[in-house]
């Protein structure tokens, strides 16, 4: 196979493993790290090919893509690449504030790598059916010629959004929705048993009206049938992205009434020993709250 037909990815988790899989089934022979055994393996079953670490797929990659937990392990990865000193570039897809991602970009500057920064929008069952969106940005003119394919063989619309950073930006803005929607779900879908309504048949009818979502649509099932593991989007990740609207909102002096509510679900379902549910188990922390806010008494 031609390195032309190759591509790195280092983390093989909830959105790197699809992610993976997408580009293996479209030709590509994929090179995958991730520090788990286990991940590292099912990427080989799914005909992926494993690295031993970060600087083996530098040398067997000239584009790599990141999919990482923390700013933690962006930063360490971009420097074990940038220490191979080869002249990579990386496509950063993790959701981070924006001050842990422009410090992600001094990182790579400093490490001779071309940094691109595009988090992608979507759960991992979207992921896995090609149902993603890419904010794809980055400063100069940097040679797309070999990224631009790789990101359409996983995602389903790739945007360019400007300077390096817009693609957080325009990601956080999109979770700040997509946390509202989920939670708004939860509570039409609750209001809808509580009433006497058939809940199954109010999901399809409200649906296919005005009041309809993508969060409604993929995770109102969820709720209805108590299916939180294993996640699509934990809460966790829900809690550490809207840690990081609230930064963007607190940095560019927005008012954001209803993700500082929202927030404070999301905040009590982790308290409760839920963060590594699916973010649909907001249905629960409702049906079950005894102040009939979801809130826990601070």
């Amino acid at each position: 196979m031609s390195a032309g037909r190759r591509v790195g990815i280092i983390g093989l988790g909830a959105m790197g493993r699809p992610i993976a899989d997408a580009l293996t089934r479209a030709g590509y022979g994929v090179v995958g790290y991730d520090l788990s055994d286990a991940a590292r393996a099912a990427h080989v079953d799914a005909g992926g090919i494993a690295a031993e670490d970060v600087a083996a797929v530098a040398h067997a990659a000239d584009v790599i893509l990141t999919s990482l937990p923390s700013a933690r392990a962006v930063h360490a990865v971009l420097a074990e690449i940038g220490a191979t000193g080869l002249p990579r570039t990386v496509v950063e897809t993790s959701t981070l504030t924006l001050g842990e991602k422009m410090a992600a970009r001094t990182v790579a500057d400093d490490s001779g790598l071309v940094l691109l920064d595009s988090p992608l929008s979507g759960t991992s069952a979207q992921a896995a059916s090609g149902d993603v969106v890419a904010y794809l940005s980055y400063d100069g003119r940097p040679d797309l010629t070999a990224v631009e394919p790789i990101m359409s063989a996983f995602a389903r619309t790739v945007y360019h959004v400007g300077p390096f950073g817009n693609g957080t930006k325009t990601k956080l803005v999109a979770n700040s929705l997509v946390a509202v929607h989920n939670l708004a779900a939860a509570e039409a879908l609750l209001l809808a048993e509580r009433s006497g309504l058939d809940p199954a048949a109010t999901l399809e009818a409200v649906q296919d009206g005005a009041g309809g979502s993508k969060m409604l649509r993929v995770r109102g099932p969820l709720m209805l049938n108590g299916a939180y593991e294993p996640a699509t989007a934990s809460v966790d990740i829900f809690v550490k992205d809207l840690g990081a609207i609230r930064d963007l909102a607190a940095a560019s002096g927005t008012p954001m009434p209803l993700v500082e509510e929202t927030s404070a679900v999301y905040a009590t379902a982790a308290r409760q020993g839920r963060g590594t549910h699916d973010a649909a188990c907001v249905y629960e922390v409702l049906r079950t709250s005894p102040t009939d806010s979801g809130k826990e008494p601070i």
